[in-house]
């Protein structure tokens, strides 16, 4: 018992006396990401911000109940929640990796003589136990510098699960508007036929009096054609589109229908929302995160790949006991200790290949984290940008609409009393159609223009409103 405590007290002392190899990670600051001090585009300093569930900030409940069952049932949230608890468990086997391995064994052998001389008895019981422990000792910080990897590889795991949350949020939110507003351009396709439908009855009317030729006739019954046309187009497009939503939540392609069958108006949102400084989406999204924590797990990697090239020490020992008698198991106990020193000395250069494979690496890690920073800035200031101009184009389309809604009711009045012609009507109801399509179109521009600025932003994502607790089946 003795020895095996001196045994394991061993590799402490050692590991006190050794030295960690490879580069210390510190992370880039932000003057060496290229990162601004201010966006290159105006903003409201004094608009909402965004949260963590910022979809709420629509006011919308069909919305707010479809992100809230994406999170629990979205396939893709499933798998990187599974590659977060496949991470989790590398890391605790890496820390394992560190420990002393001991081991208990345990045999019993009954002998029986076949055949043996008158009087001899060479029948009879063995008994054995033993135990082993080894222990390799971290020298030069192999095992550290592993475990130091495996703990920002968790990092992030955690942080690449919170962007993919983030971005089956915005895509939810962005097929719901596209649901709406395939509905409304359903609704003024609808009306427009209803109205066209009127005006060919009003043209035929007008033509069995004599006062209009065929020509105005055909000229309505082309319209109303034409419009009638677009219908099932923008049926199919909306059924394929409410199909993928219910995808998108982990059901069946028609699961939603039902639900979504009845239009509801495009969500409006917050008038404006805060952008704050470049420096926030550093720290906010969380796939710039996962990049930062990815080139950290790199930087650490050559340090395992460095340890390698020099020595490595291994302690061990055992202690048995053997016994011919059942009765007195440890009559007989033996104890052994052993160390070994290994080092390679010819290997064709691989050791060192490995280390300047890793320094490759980790360069890479590096151009990629300055890359995630740069297109979160320009996500951020593209939606800016979006969202600004989606303002100024529903402005006009409202106005414009408002005017075609009354020159089209006008129109329809002189068209009855006739004082103008077919060909003038059909210049005023194609009018009303593109504007109130136009409508609908800047409605749901600005929308998505809010849900793009959101997730530039990083959706107010936090470590604790995006990653469970746990994430075991315990």
């Amino acid at each position: 018992m003795r020895l095996g405590l001196r045994l394991l007290a061993v590799p402490g002392v050692l590991a006190l006396c050794g030295c960690v190899v490879g580069p210390n990670y510190h992370p880039p600051a932000p003057d060496a990401l290229a990162v601004p001090r201010t966006y290159s585009v105006a903003s409201d300093p004094s608009a909402q911000s965004a949260t963590a569930r910022w979809w709420s900030q629509f006011g919308d409940p069909d919305l707010t109940r479809l992100e809230e069952a994406g999170l629990a049932a979205n396939l893709d949230i499933a798998q990187a929640l599974s590659r977060l608890r496949q991470v989790r468990e590398a890391l605790t086997q890496a820390r394992s990796a560190a420990m002393p391995t001991i081991s208990a064994s345990g045999g019993y052998t009954r002998t029986e003589a076949i055949a043996a001389p008158a009087g001899a008895s060479l029948s009879g019981d063995s008994l054995t136990i033993a135990a082993d422990a080894a222990y390799q000792v971290d020298l030069f910080g192999g095992r550290s510098r592993a475990i130091e990897a495996a703990r920002a590889e968790t990092d992030a795991s955690r942080f690449d699960y919170g962007a993919v949350a983030l971005t089956v949020q915005s895509t939810i939110a962005s097929t719901y508007l596209q649901v709406r507003l395939l509905q409304a351009n359903l609704a003024n396709a609808q009306e427009a036929r209803t109205n066209q439908t009127d005006n060919l009855q009003i043209a035929d009317w007008r033509r069995q009096a004599g006062l209009i030729s065929q020509f105005d006739v055909d000229l309505a019954r082309t319209q109303l054609a034409q419009t009638t046309a677009t219908i099932p187009q923008i049926e199919s497009t909306l059924s394929q589109t409410i199909a993928a939503l219910g995808v998108l939540l982990g059901r069946g392609p028609g699961a939603l229908r039902a639900e979504l069958a009845q239009s509801q108006p495009i969500p409006v949102g917050p008038a404006a929302l805060a952008v704050g400084i470049p420096a926030d989406v550093v720290r906010q999204r969380p796939d710039v995160r996962f990049a930062e924590r990815s080139l950290a797990a790199a930087t650490a990697r050559i340090g395992v790949a460095e340890a390698a090239l020099y020595p490595a020490l291994s302690l061990g020992g055992s202690i048995g006991t053997g016994s011919a008698a059942l009765s007195s198991p440890f009559d007989l106990i033996t104890g052994q200790a052993f160390a070994r020193i290994a080092q390679t000395i010819f290997d064709g250069g691989r050791l060192r290949s490995q280390v300047r494979s890793q320094r490759a690496a980790t360069d890479g890690a590096l151009a990629r984290y300055k890359q995630s920073v740069l297109v979160a800035l320009e996500d951020v200031e593209n939606a800016v940008v979006a969202l600004q101009a989606a303002n100024r184009r529903q402005i006009q389309f409202d106005l414009a609409e408002t005017s075609a809604a009354s020159s089209a009711a006008l129109a329809r009045q002189q068209y009855r009393s006739g004082l103008i012609d077919y060909a003038a009507l059909l210049i005023t109801e194609n009018l009303l159609i593109t504007s109130r399509n136009g409508v609908a179109q800047a409605r749901h521009d600005r929308a998505a223009a809010l849900v793009q600025l959101y997730a530039a932003l990083g959706g107010g994502w936090t470590d604790r409103d995006a990653i469970p607790d746990r994430t075991d089946n315990g």
